[in-house]
């Protein structure tokens, strides 16, 4: 497959056309930003470690029946993946209370909440990303109710998958952030990425964090974490 002109290019990732119309290549980049986009900074080896936890993770939830945009990984930073069109939603999966839930709430962090919170931002640096409910989605036509639906109970069956898969690795999962596409006959799709950027991974037993956190929050040791993650997914 034959990698063509970049298309977009992300906060963590490029995106280049390919010589099939309904492929694109993913090149995962090592920046990271925090707060949209204020905190810039670079974690060394993030642009690999995140396209193979990724790229796991996405073939985990296949044989658990979750249909993803993953196509295959063709190096340590690309990955051939399904073209779609993002649906123009975050979608937040909370577990136990952290980061901007605990501030908003007033939540102590660590919080074990009775049920699993589903939260949706609308997609727009320029706003900051918005947290908005289903009339918002239907007003502004971003999803169809079917759609809406349709990603909610992936998102939680999600949610169940990997709280299992990851609880056998040691780590508690806190929330994490999805995002969903339309293919080109309109099936929705998981897209984007599952990694420590998108995730909050807490070590089970000492409570670390192991993820984007350590960047945001000044914690120290945020390669370590990245490796430590991937590590106890990938066994290497």
């Amino acid at each position: 497959m034959k990698k063509l002109e970049q298309v977009y290019e992300g906060k963590a990732k490029k995106v280049f056309k390919t010589d099939d119309p309904e492929k694109f290549i993913v090149d995962y980049k090592d920046d990271a930003t925090a707060f949209n986009g204020l905190k810039k900074g670079t974690i060394q080896g993030k642009g690999v470690i995140n396209n193979r936890v990724t790229n796991h993770m996405m073939k985990m939830l296949e044989s658990h029946g979750i249909p993803t945009h993953y196509v295959e990984e063709i190096s340590d930073r690309e990955t051939v993946v399904k073209k779609v069109q993002i649906v123009p939603l975050e979608v937040i999966v909370r577990n136990i209370a952290a980061g901007s839930l605990s501030k908003r709430l007033g939540l102590p962090e660590g919080t074990k909440m009775k049920s699993t919170v589903l939260e949706f931002c609308y997609k727009d640096d320029e706003l900051g990303d918005p947290m908005v409910n289903e009339y918002h989605i239907y007003a502004m036509g971003l999803a169809t109710p079917e759609e809406v639906k349709t990603i909610s109970d992936y998102a939680l069956k999600i949610n169940a998958i990997m709280t299992d898969y990851l609880k056998d690795l040691g780590i508690e999962l806190i929330d994490f952030k999805l995002e969903f596409g339309r293919l080109s006959d309109g099936t929705i799709v998981l897209a984007d990425e599952i990694s420590p950027d998108t995730c909050r991974f807490w070590d089970s037993k000492t409570g670390e964090k192991l993820d984007k956190d350590r960047f945001r929050r000044d914690l120290g040791n945020v390669e370590g974490a990245y490796h430590e993650i991937m590590k106890r997914l990938l066994g290497e």
